[in-house]
C-alpha cells in the first residue's frame, strides 16, 4: 500500500475558509426598534406589593426574573410610594408639557399684534415722509388739508 492510500484526501470543508466577501453571509435578520417600556399604577403596585411579601431570600430576584424587571425599578417606585406620588407611578409622557389651546391662540395673537404694530409704524413713517416731499415741491393743499393733519 502506498501513502497515498492510507491517508485519506483532505477535503475542501477541513480546510479553515478565509474572509472573504463570498463566504460572509450577512445575517437577514432585522432587528426590531427598542421601545421604552410603560408600566401602569396598578402594574407597579402589584408588583411592590409582592416584593414587600417575599421574605425568604432570593424571592425578590426570582419576582424581578420573572417579571423581566430591573431591582432600580423597584427601588424607585418604593420612593415614589413613600411620598406619596400615585400619579408619579403613572407612566409619564416625556418632552414639553403641550400648551393649552387658549394659551397657544394668546400667544399667536401677540405675535400678530406685534407685526401689525411694526407694519403701521412703517406706513405712518411713509406718510409723513409723502407729506413732507409734497410740501418741498410745493403742492401742498390747502389751508384747510393741514388742519386734518393734526387730527
Amino acid at each position: 500500500m502506498s501513502h497515498h492510500d492510507t491517508v485519506p484526501p483532505k477535503k475542501k470543508h477541513d480546510q479553515p475558509q478565509a474572509n472573504t466577501p463570498e463566504t460572509q453571509i450577512p445575517d437577514p435578520e432585522v432587528v426590531p426598534q427598542a421601545k421604552r417600556r410603560q408600566f401602569s399604577a396598578q402594574y407597579k403596585l402589584r408588583i411592590l406589593e409582592e416584593a414587600d411579601r417575599c421574605t425568604e431570600r432570593g424571592q425578590i430576584g426570582e419576582l424581578l426574573r420573572r417579571e423581566g424587571l430591573y431591582s432600580s425599578y423597584l427601588s424607585k417606585w418604593r420612593e415614589q410610594r413613600a411620598r406619596g406620588q400615585l400619579q408619579g407611578l403613572a407612566p409619564q409622557k416625556r418632552g414639553r408639557p403641550a400648551q393649552a389651546g387658549a394659551a397657544t391662540e394668546l400667544a399667536r395673537l401677540r405675535q400678530e399684534n406685534k407685526q401689525l404694530r411694526t407694519q403701521l409704524e412703517q406706513a405712518e413713517i411713509i406718510i409723513d415722509v409723502q407729506k413732507k416731499l409734497s410740501k418741498l415741491l410745493g403742492l401742498t393743499p390747502a389751508a384747510g388739508g393741514e388742519s386734518s393733519e393734526n387730527g
